[in-house]
């Protein structure tokens, strides 16, 4: 699912770009707004005992649509967006969230082979989605040239998830299997944060800080309350 929604994101950027360009040709208005895309690595802050991440497999995808609002002639303008944050947490312990909650009503991690006995863990990971609505202010050093401007952005973003599920792929007797368990697993269906962006043009640095703790008030393993940061570059259709 998260190949396939990369693949949908740039094909939409390279549509705007191209449409956008065919439209300067002809003298036509500009297509409104952008595509904007997110390539991240997350991390814990503050995980929960076992809660290890895999670096390289802990990633971020964000695909968001952004309609800047240019604040007169001046060199500000404020970006409302909405679109979709789809994250995924790999463990490097090949440990996993329990499917019920123990009795203290917290989700247990625990080895994915106490759940799949006589085999061999390939990887184990949790993926949670999110809608988010981002709202930032930017500022331009050229804004009546974009693609060639260096631009700084703070803004915050809040999102809902709409999907979460653990992901476990094993071996058993030669053969490669897949156990999906999708159920919130104690997550916080909101969240909130503050995000940064930096670059030149249509390519960007930036960072996400969740405020929000990713786990509901005691659900989460040992009754956490870890939150998260996203890092990465973004690729912006104009």
């Amino acid at each position: 699912m998260l190949q396939k929604l990369i693949v949908i994101a740039l094909s939409l950027t390279v549509f705007v770009s191209s449409a956008q360009e065919k439209s300067k040709k002809a003298a036509m208005p500009d297509i409104p707004g952008s595509f904007i895309i997110d390539f991240g690595f997350n991390r814990a802050i503050n995980p929960p005992d076992k809660f290890s991440q895999d670096f390289w497999g802990s990633r971020t995808v964000n695909v968001y649509y952004r309609y800047p609002v240019r604040f007169g002639r001046t060199k500000f303008s404020v970006i409302p967006s909405i679109g979709l944050s789809l994250e995924r947490y790999k463990f490097s312990n090949n440990f996993t969230l329990d499917r019920i909650p123990a009795s203290d009503g917290t989700y247990p991690l625990f080895i994915a082979t106490t759940q799949f006995p006589n085999t061999t863990i390939i990887k184990s990971m949790l993926v949670t989605n999110y809608l988010e609505l981002p709202i930032g202010f930017r500022y331009d050093t050229k804004p009546e040239d974009i693609a060639s401007s260096v631009s700084f952005e703070l803004g915050g973003r809040v999102g809902v998830l709409y999907q979460s599920f653990t992901k476990v792929k094993y071996e058993e007797n030669g053969e490669t299997k897949k156990s999906f368990d999708e159920q919130s697993h104690g997550l916080n269906s909101l969240r909130y944060g503050l995000y940064g962006r930096f670059g030149i043009g249509g390519f960007n640095f930036f960072t996400f800080y969740n405020l929000s703790p990713t786990f509901e008030a005691n659900k989460g393993p040992g009754k956490t309350t870890m939150n998260s940061f996203t890092f990465g570059i973004s690729i912006n259709g104009f």
